[in-house]
């Protein structure tokens, strides 16, 4: 058996924990990175490529440093399809957006944590987790190459991904990190990297497009003019999609892929569910995917994970410099995330709820008739103003889909009310009941305007 000794342990070599290893290393603390693909694959991850919020990164990898896999800055709106509607919707999309390669951007994360400091352990598959008679975390172990590996650290971070192993293995009865945690929160998502012969008309947007179910979802974003990232989820709480025959389906009924090539192909699961309520617990913190650090709808996550590492990092450093790695000495990360970006994928989360108790061509119908820049800003800001004028022209334009829009201006004030509770996340562990009962309470109410089954 190998034994290493570090201030922190990071559990995956993704976006999240690139950036907590950078955050750490770049003040002189000894990180280990522990990554279970070989230093060949590492970075190549299951993704739809799309960077929303691309002039933004902490600085600890600045975006400078990434900027080698960015392929295409040009795109600058999102082209919703709705073939039931025989409609194409342009939507716009509020800040920087590029679409990368994700396999060197993957390189250039590793490459930014490897310069500050952090030290990357690869080939290794982690199989538990460490803890004191107390609980804390104290470590994890794992297997390399046939050896027993085992990482000692004052505090471990989880980013290891959706549906961490880690969070099998680890016991926080003791903590308010967040359990309530299924399968069914997820989505199982395909992805394949098509070279087109002839240059795409759209290779300035991201195109959607529903699948026969409300809850699933295409997607076709142009790395470049003539290679394009394209791919399908679906709700894990739905009927089971044939994802790589059904993304095959729709290739062939598009012209512009017809004698196309697929250079590559991968699956994942991310998570569409709400952040969870708490990533700490003593000793122990989770990030990125692992934490469904995840916008909901739109399933982006890079910026989300980075900023996460970033607040992980600094209050690692903040809990080490006191010597106290308690939940309630890591707890602030909480917080930084829920102001940041959490509130309002918590509110995104209501519109995924909804869409699991509607029909699908009721729901198309009635996403026809809004305005674009509305969908643009209940896609990315968790809520959306009506004006009566607003309510009017939108009710014209949907004869036969009223009580769809009831429904959704009801939601909407639902997904408003949920992240005003939100704003009062609490400031300490102990808060956290009284605090979860009364969001559920809300919840409640989601579950009732939309006739959704319960999601937690």
């Amino acid at each position: 058996m190998t034994t290493y000794e570090y201030d922190v342990a990071v559990v995956g070599a993704g976006t999240s924990g690139c950036y907590t290893a950078a955050t750490l290393a770049r003040e002189g603390y000894d990180v280990a990175v522990v990554e279970r693909k070989t230093e060949e694959e590492a970075g190549h991850i299951a993704c739809g490529d799309a960077l929303k919020g691309a002039n933004a990164f902490p600085e600890a990898i600045p975006k400078e440093r990434l900027e080698p896999a960015f392929t295409n800055t040009g795109v600058d709106h999102g082209r919703f399809e709705i073939p039931q509607e025989d409609t194409v919707l342009d939507i716009p999309v509020p800040g920087e957006l590029a679409v990368i390669d994700r396999w060197e951007y993957g390189r250039c994360v590793i490459e930014g944590a490897s310069d500050a400091g952090a030290d990357f352990h690869y080939d290794v598959v982690v199989q538990d987790v460490v803890q004191d008679d107390s609980g804390r975390v104290t470590g994890v172990k794992g297997k390399h190459r046939g050896d027993v590996v085992d990482f000692e650290a004052d505090i471990v971070v989880d980013a290891a991904g959706a549906l961490s192993v880690l969070q099998d293995k680890v016991d926080v009865d003791d903590a308010t990190f967040d359990t309530n945690v299924s399968y069914s929160q997820f989505c199982s998502a395909y992805r394949e990297i098509v070279e087109v012969p002839e240059p795409v008309e759209w290779d300035d947007a991201l195109v959607f497009k529903p699948t026969e179910r409300a809850a699933g979802y295409l997607w076709y974003f142009p790395r470049t003019d003539t290679e394009i990232n394209a791919g399908l989820g679906f709700q894990m709480n739905e009927e089971p999609m044939k994802l790589v025959d059904d993304l095959k389906r729709d290739l062939r009924g598009r012209p512009e892929f017809q004698g196309a090539t697929v250079k590559d192909k991968l699956g994942a699961a991310l998570p569409t569910r709400r952040p969870y309520d708490s990533a700490t617990a003593p000793g122990f913190m989770a990030v990125g995917d692992a934490a469904g650090h995840v916008n909901p709808t739109t399933g982006g996550g890079i910026a989300g994970a980075a900023y996460a590492g970033k607040y992980a990092g600094e209050q690692a450093i903040e809990a080490l410099e006191s010597g106290d790695v308690s939940e309630a000495a890591l707890w602030e990360y909480n917080e930084r995330v829920m102001d940041h970006f959490g509130a309002r994928y918590a509110g995104l989360d209501v519109y995924n709820v909804l869409s699991t108790a509607v029909d699908v061509d009721d729901l198309m119908g009635l996403l026809a008739a809004l305005p674009g820049e509305k969908l643009a800003e209940a896609l990315y800001a968790g809520s959306t103003e009506f004006s009566l004028r607003l309510k009017v022209v939108t009710a014209l334009k949907s004869f036969g889909y009223w009580s769809n829009i009831w429904e959704f201006y009801r939601t909407k004030q639902q997904a408003d009310r949920l992240i005003d509770h939100y704003e009062d996340y609490p400031s300490s562990p102990d808060r956290m009941p009284t605090w979860q009962a009364r969001r559920d309470d809300i919840m409640e109410d989601v579950y009732a305007v939309t006739g959704a089954d319960p999601k937690y």
